[in-house]
């Protein structure tokens, strides 16, 4: 029996090749949910079937598991899991089987061993050698359309995935927070005395670190495209941390500047490279979680670094230098240290973990490598078009900059986070200023940071179970607004400072949509050359976004800051709009892509496949996330 689309039919085989998994933010899918819709429905990737050139006794012979086969269910005692150990079942797992989370997963009765392998493009004979990776991709020698495993294997495979990848991935994302962040909690400790600076000092020494940390993210991912990210992260974090030891001996404004300018150039690209880096070893929709996971890694060494703050600017004196000193020292020589051990723990991909530090044999088994490769590149067909040490060339990174599908998405990250992110800026100063101690002020920012933790993991897990991404993302802005509203109409510096500081709390925790639009930017980007660029790209905006919010509170403005809160509330009345303009954006890029599709026949669809030049998100079979 071989599959092939007529018009007309709206009959099935119990075993349909689908297109891809039951997701609406990749290509579309024949999914069973639209049986039933009317012979007249012709949605993209409906497949048809009749039986041609073989008779029953034909197929089975060609088979192994007998004509009209179907999926047992959970109470049934002849599991898939069965034919998967026989080493020849070609049967797929059941669409919409796949519990993403495990408190979904507890909803259900779960069985380990049905059969995981989702449908894809790689299981119709038609489109296989349309999309087959190239043969200079670096896992090709794991790829195979035929690889089956159960639900058991890939849950034990992403938990040890998260042990050797994310968690090191985290722990670098905690020494990049500790050597930019601490010098908020050095100007508790008399910092600009010390140096004989002003907040305007302060403020453009922030500027100057944002900006160049803005100019050199495009830059160092292409660095990074084109190396490795398991060469170039290492790399980077070594030398920013000698530059950060340096801030021991500062001496006045010029070597504020001089340094925090160099720190920015060295650590821009470290988190969309980062991300980029993780894309290789999970899907979509775990990226995106992870994100949440990766920024709340970031906010606990905010949580770690008041602690340590504490106890090390009590080291003021010690061989006659300013506690801050130490603080800067001490951080950059922790981070050094983890810059070392990343030359060791990141592998270059999912295949190449064996070395002399991680094992002659690596962390992954010959199995383990097989589930890893072909679950990611059945779900995303994109990511093998590109080998992880191939640079982009002029033409290819210009035509991603020009990419206006994700433009949205980056005007979002010009904006969002600035509303809150001036006060956030200006919190341990704001304390002093209402009378709390130095050492006070660091403990009273930590409820801020694990507030902040529970709220953005809340919204990132949001995002993905209830399959919505742009409204969402606009909670946080709705959050934000009655407390600006507040601060408006309402001098802080004049009320009881405990209410002052429960005021700023309850603002600054509000839930962060960064995660779910890292992971949103790399969904609807759709190619690893695109990716590469837009994750620059929209981290570029965000950077841009700290520039403005460095600079909003002015020295003549303070201390009410009245014309700066000002600034701010209108500034989250556009992000609302934003979201919401976004929003239609892409539901009607959408609509216009149905409309084209299904006005195609289905020998025009084949032949669109076989012989479009268009790539990533510009292919009429994309349907954008939001």
């Amino acid at each position: 029996m071989r599959a092939v689309l007529t018009s007309g039919e709206t009959t099935q085989p119990d075993i349909p090749m689908k297109r891809f998994t039951s997701t609406r933010y990749q290509r579309l899918e024949s999914d069973d949910s639209e049986q039933g819709s009317g012979a007249g429905d012709s949605s993209p990737g409906r497949f048809e079937y009749q039986d041609l050139e073989q008779d029953k006794d034909d197929y089975e012979d060609s088979h192994d598991f007998p004509l009209g086969y179907k999926q047992p269910n959970k109470d049934g005692n002849h599991a898939s899991a069965a034919l998967l150990k026989s080493g020849k079942s070609l049967a797929l797992g059941v669409a919409g089987d796949e519990r993403r989370f495990f408190f979904q997963r507890s909803k259900v009765v779960y069985d380990p061993d049905a059969i995981a392998t989702q449908a894809s493009v790689f299981d119709d004979p038609d489109k296989l050698e349309e999309y087959r990776p190239g043969d200079d991709w670096e896992n090709i020698h794991r790829f195979d359309p035929d690889e089956r495993w159960t639900w058991g294997e890939e849950h034990r495979l992403i938990r040890k995935i998260d042990s050797r990848i994310m968690i090191f991935a985290a722990v670098m994302f905690m020494a990049l927070e500790l050597d930019r962040s601490n010098i908020s909690q050095a100007l508790t400790d008399n910092f600009l005395e010390d140096l004989g600076m002003t907040t305007n000092d302060y403020n453009y020494g922030q500027t100057a670190f944002k900006l160049s940390f803005l100019c050199a993210e495009l830059p160092s991912q292409l660095i990074a495209k084109w190396i490795g990210p398991d060469i170039w992260i290492p790399t980077q974090m070594v030398v920013w941390s000698l530059v950060a030891c340096g801030q021991f001996w500062l001496k006045g404004r010029t070597s504020f500047f001089i340094t925090r300018a160099m720190l920015g150039a060295l650590q821009g690209g470290f988190i969309p490279e980062v991300i980029l880096y993780l894309s290789y070893f999970y899907k979509h929709h775990e990226l995106s979680l992870r994100l949440g996971f990766f920024w709340t890694a970031s906010a606990l060494s905010d949580v770690m670094g008041g602690f340590v703050a504490f106890a090390i600017l009590h080291m003021r004196g010690v061989d006659g230098h300013a506690g801050w000193r130490w603080l800067f020292l001490i951080e950059a020589l922790l981070t050094l240290i983890v810059g070392l051990l990343a030359f060791v723990l990141m592998p270059s991909s999912p295949t190449s973990t064996a070395s002399w530090f991680r094992g002659e044999k690596g962390w992954f088994t010959e199995r383990e490598e097989k589930i890893m490769v072909n679950r990611i590149i059945r779900e995303d067909p994109s990511k093998g078009l590109m080998h992880n040490r191939e640079p982009l060339t002029p033409a290819l990174l210009w035509r991603s900059i020009l990419d206006f599908d994700l433009w949205p998405i980056y005007i979002l990250g010009l904006n969002f986070q600035t509303p809150m992110s001036t006060p956030a800026n200006y919190l341990t100063l704001s304390l002093k200023k209402l009378g709390f101690d130095t050492f006070k002020t660091n403990l009273l920012v930590i409820p801020t940071k694990v507030l902040h933790v529970t709220t953005m993991l809340a919204l990132t897990y949001a995002g993905e179970v209830f399959g919505e991404l742009t409204l969402t993302a606009l909670i946080g802005q709705i959050w934000a607004l009655p407390f600006l509203i507040f601060i408006n109409l309402v001098d802080i510096n004049e009320i009881n400072k405990w209410l002052a500081w429960a005021i700023m709390t309850a603002l600054l925790c509000y839930p962060n949509a960064h995660p779910i639009q890292v992971g949103w930017n790399s969904r609807n980007s759709n190619t690893v050359r695109s990716r590469t660029v837009s994750a620059a790209l929209y981290n570029m905006c965000v950077q841009t976004s700290g520039i403005i919010a460095a600079n909003i509170y002015q020295e003549d403005d303070a201390p009410r800051y009245k014309r700066g809160n000002h600034i701010l509330l209108s500034l989250l009345a556009v992000n609302i709009l934003l979201y919401l303009g976004t929003k239609v954006y892409y539901v009607k890029r959408n609509a216009y892509r149905d409309r084209v599709w299904n006005s195609m026949s289905e020998d025009e669809r084949l032949n669109y496949l076989a012989t479009t030049t268009d790539e990533g998100n510009k292919r009429l079979d994309f349907r954008f996330a939001h």
